[in-house]
């Protein structure tokens, strides 16, 4: 099995994107699952070739009981929690590893409270469609008319819930108010809806683009038409029902709770981090156990009937599974919020979900009765926790649910060769920040797609993949079931991964390529850098030697305002270094109100490399006509190109964008 792309990763996935058994706490109150064991789930034969293990308890414990001691050690995370389902029961669930590492407190499936990210989302969506099935919500009407604002209009038409629940709303990525770690200066979902608005940057409906302020926007409707609070809606039509008792998307988390809460970590050697409140709560606030988990997988594995309750009627949870965004044969798509694609010939639904420091994944196999969470409190050595992640997914699939093997791939088509050529070049997401200084991470980093001698194409990140050109636009991995689709959407070349339905790849433009942008930049620093080293050792040599710079009027002022503006340029690409240190370190709640006078200050700053070049092209200019050495000359078109560059990458990342909203 090849690597599933919709495991959300950014930065947070709520997607962006991997031993110690507890002992239960008698004095807490532990997930009722007796109803839900009282009425089973109708599954599909269970038909196993001869050397497939069962799927029991027994049998799990001891797979993953080996696979959790080694991966926590070897990838540097604290814990981990884990719970699987089939046949309408809880089949077995445990934790692995610590919630507190200094106090050796262990994870507990039943007590422990984890982040569960973006999964959070499911619960969201499900909330929708109960709307839905009581006539309160149309999924194809424009959502303004539920909304107290104004989503801002672009061409396409207007966003309805479907567009929200398949990301094809056309917002643009937002960082600024995300996540609080001060509940002192924590904001409620209506005030970030409507202080941190998303550009629409692409037409409605064409583009996927993760948008957790798009489910946030479904969560504050939610609240709208029900007349309830949304954390009220959540406990009362859906926690409730489904006897989810130590699971809540309140923040900051409710007293009660607080004890059995995981703490968060970078890595497992490492101090814990601060607990992550997120302000786009409907998207990915949720706190709860894998216990708790196990009965929300029962209910949608029973098309919303746990035990005697409902949460969903047949009907409205069948409409829910099913697709609900344009999609390939064979592609991963989203179904109502759930993504929903092929692994080893099963369909799997479900959802990831990622903050900073907690990294869970839930999957469904509806045909076989079957779902399984795991969740981990730790981003690991070398964020490890990605591949462990996978690595949980893809054997739990490969051990119960084996490929049955891939079909040999056809010949290439003719044209591939050409074809692979004409894709070769830079690439981005189309889950981005356009608007903002932000831009400039974007710019820098981009995926780059190679066309091999052979007519296949490759990125740069996976160079031992191979995808071969099948059918016009359809390119394949011969050893997975990867795939890749290419088209034109409103005029730019576009990649789909049949593993990722919530964003594109789009080609860049030669003007904002990765490559020819981290030419100019840091060719820029290196020439301004060897400038301002050589103008302080020239007027030592100067002054040893007894010599004169030989340069008076017009001359001397362009030759010291070029060198001053070259400091001046150097301040103040340190100055957006500085802005984008909670991204280098991972702290993204520095990304507030408090940054505002910084931002400020270096858009108000950015008269100096637009001055600069004017500057250096004067002094180039003057330099070039007058009689000094040819050295001089040379120099001072270069020391010009370099005032060019620093002005030329600030416009194209982003950071003359006069907006403090990103």
């Amino acid at each position: 099995m090849k690597k599933r792309f919709w495991i959300a990763i950014p930065i947070m996935a709520f997607g962006l994107g991997w031993p110690l058994l507890a002992q239960e706490n008698p004095t807490e109150p532990q997930p009722q699952h007796a109803q839900a064991q009282a009425q089973p789930a109708v599954s599909a034969p269970d038909v196993k070739s001869p050397g497939t293990p069962q799927l029991d308890a027994a049998d799990l414990e001891a797979w993953l009981d080996g696979y959790m001691s080694g991966a926590l050690e070897q990838g540097d995370v604290a814990g981990a929690v884990v719970s699987v389902v089939k046949d309408g029961r809880p089949l077995f669930a445990k934790g692995y590893g610590y919630r507190d590492v200094a106090s050796k407190l262990p994870m507990d499936a039943a007590q422990t409270l984890v982040r569960i990210g973006s999964t959070s989302k499911l619960f969201t969506w499900t909330a929708v469609m109960q709307l839905v099935e009581q006539g309160k919500l149309d999924l194809d009407a424009d959502v303004n008319t539920y909304l107290d604002f104004t989503i801002p209009e672009r061409d396409g038409g207007p966003v309805t819930m479907n567009d929200l629940m398949t990301h094809r709303g056309g917002f643009e990525e937002g960082l600024k108010e995300i996540l609080i770690t001060d509940p002192a200066k924590f904001i409620t979902t209506e005030k970030y809806l409507k202080d941190h608005m998303r550009p629409r940057i692409f037409p409605v409906g064409k583009v996927p683009a993760y948008s957790n302020y798009g489910t946030a926007l479904a969560g504050y409707i939610v609240e709208r038409l029900s007349g309830e609070p949304f954390d009220d809606y959540i406990e009362r039509h859906i926690l409730g029902p489904l006897h989810m008792e130590r699971s809540t998307f309140r923040q900051p988390l409710p007293e009660k709770f607080q004890d059995n809460v995981s703490l968060g970590y970078m890595s497992a050697s490492q101090p814990p981090q601060a607990f992550e409140m997120i302000t786009s709560a409907p998207a990915g606030s949720m706190s709860a156990t894998a216990d708790d988990m196990a009965n929300f997988m029962i209910a949608h594995l029973q098309q919303g009937r746990f035990g005697d309750a409902r949460i969903l009627k047949a009907e409205t949870a069948r409409l829910m599974y099913q697709p609900s965004a344009p999609h390939e044969p064979g592609f991963t798509t989203m179904a109502h919020g759930f993504f929903s694609g092929p692994i080893n010939g099963k369909r799997l639904i479900g959802h990831g979900g990622d903050t900073i420091w907690f990294h869970t994944d839930m999957n469904l196999i509806p045909e076989e009765g079957v779902g399984f969470f795991v969740s981990f409190n730790s981003r690991g050595k070398n964020e490890a926790v990605y591949g462990m992640r996978e690595r949980f997914v893809e054997g739990f699939m490969d051990r119960y649910f084996p490929d049955k093997g891939n079909e040999p791939l056809p010949p290439a088509i003719q044209s591939a060769q050409a074809d692979a050529q004409a894709l070769a070049g830079k690439y981005r997401s189309s889950r981005r920040i356009d608007t903002a200084f932000l831009k400039l991470i974007y710019t820098l980093q981009q995926s780059t797609v190679i066309a091999n001698e052979d007519g296949t194409i490759s990125f740069a990140s996976e160079p031992g993949t191979k995808y071969r050109e099948t059918a016009p636009g359809m390119w394949r991995d011969p050893n997975s079931e990867g795939a890749l689709h290419v088209s034109t959407v409103d005029g730019q070349l576009t990649i789909t991964n049949s593993k990722n339905p919530v964003s594109d790849m789009q080609r860049v433009p030669l003007a904002e390529s990765a490559g020819l942008n981290s030419f100019i930049l840091f060719g820029s620093i290196a020439v301004i850098l060897l400038a301002l080293v050589a103008w302080p050792l020239s007027w030592w040599c100067r002054r040893l030697y007894g010599q004169t710079l030989g340069l008076t009027g017009r001359d001397l002022v362009a030759y010291r305002l070029s060198r001053l503006l070259m400091v001046g340029d150097m301040i103040y690409l340190l100055g957006w270094y500085m802005a984008l240190q909670p991204l280098f370190q991972m702290q993204f709640d520095g990304f507030g109100t408090a940054l505002d006078p910084l931002l400020f200050t270096l858009q108000a700053g950015a008269l100096v490399p637009l001055i600069g070049v004017g500057v250096g092209l004067w002094n180039a200019w003057l330099t070039v006509r007058s009689d000094r050495h040819v050295m001089a000359k040379a120099g001072s078109v270069l020391f010009a190109a370099a005032l060019c560059g620093v002005a030329w990458v600030a416009f194209i990342g982003g950071l003359m964008s006069f907006t403090l909203e990103y």
